[in-house]
């Protein structure tokens, strides 16, 4: 394995939800920062806002804690009286690149590591039982050609529901990027793999808030949802979250993924300042 002056190691941590997945991410971070020589974090932030969405201010909370950029899927408009002033200028956080292009906002961005290095990312959006939007097929092949002429290591976030929409992007994209993460469903799956060309994989990388949950929700809200089919007000749940996130080693010199290792982790935290 090559020491940390030649790769770079990029965090990627998963939906975070609501307040809870924030005090994680809260007591997690400052580790692998500190400790694991990681030089670039990237965190998917639209279920902070109480599950749905996320607004300026908690996104300058994120960036305080060393999230380099925030991507984002579905759920980014959720909130967008509170967070539309930030998309239009701050392209550190991402809304998918195949919404119209009329909607304000970036798809992707290319900034500097803590060792220099250009890392691009790249947020897209599925369709299968998803809301209707643009081809993610066509649209990330596009953002690839702007994206690599700045960075040689490009990561790309792929909000999805269906598994089979993300293993065949993977196919899609396997000589294009350095990895391919899945988000959305916010169940972590055990397939991290780095394809042969040299595409670090996984179809979902999980969720960072509570696990007693269903996928974030308090678990009253949402059976009474599915066993009486009315709408239900949901709720975050509350409770010691864990913390879910990719460690991801990547070669500067040829783009191509060296290691993939996937985090899951309980946060037993203890009193916790909401102002920090």
């Amino acid at each position: 394995m090559p020491n940390s002056s030649e790769i770079a190691r990029i965090l990627f941590i998963s939906d975070i939800y609501g307040k809870e997945g924030k005090k994680a991410v809260f007591h997690r971070l400052p580790y692998y920062i500190e400790n694991k020589a990681v030089s670039f974090v990237i965190a998917n932030g639209e279920n902070i806002a109480g599950g749905f969405g996320i607004t300026g201010n908690l996104a300058e909370k994120l960036f305080s804690y060393g999230i380099d950029v925030i991507t984002s899927g579905n759920h980014f408009w959720d909130r967008r009286d509170e967070i539309i002033e930030m998309a239009e200028k701050n392209d550190r956080i991402l809304r998918p690149a195949n919404y119209p292009d009329t909607l304000p906002g970036f798809g992707s961005t290319v900034m500097k590591d803590k060792n220099g290095i250009s890392i691009g990312v790249i947020n897209i959006q599925g369709r299968v039982f998803m809301p209707p939007l643009d081809s993610p097929f066509r649209i990330v092949k596009e953002e690839i050609e702007s994206v690599k002429e700045k960075a040689k290591i490009i990561i790309v976030d792929f909000h999805a529901e269906a598994t089979s929409e993300k293993k065949a992007m993977a196919y899609w994209l396997k000589n294009d990027v350095s990895a391919l993460i899945g988000t959305h469903t916010h169940i972590q799956t055990a397939d991290e793999t780095i394809f042969p060309e040299g595409m670090a994989y996984i179809t979902d990388a999980g969720m960072t808030g509570v696990q007693d949950s269903v996928i974030g929700t308090k678990p009253d809200c949402a059976v009474e949802h599915f066993v009486t089919s009315l709408n239900v007000r949901f709720e975050p749940a509350k409770g010691n979250p864990h913390f879910c996130a990719l460690l991801i080693d990547i070669s500067p010199q040829t783009g191509k993924a060296i290691n993939i290792e996937r985090i899951r982790e309980f946060v037993p935290y203890g009193e916790y300042d909401d102002n920090d």
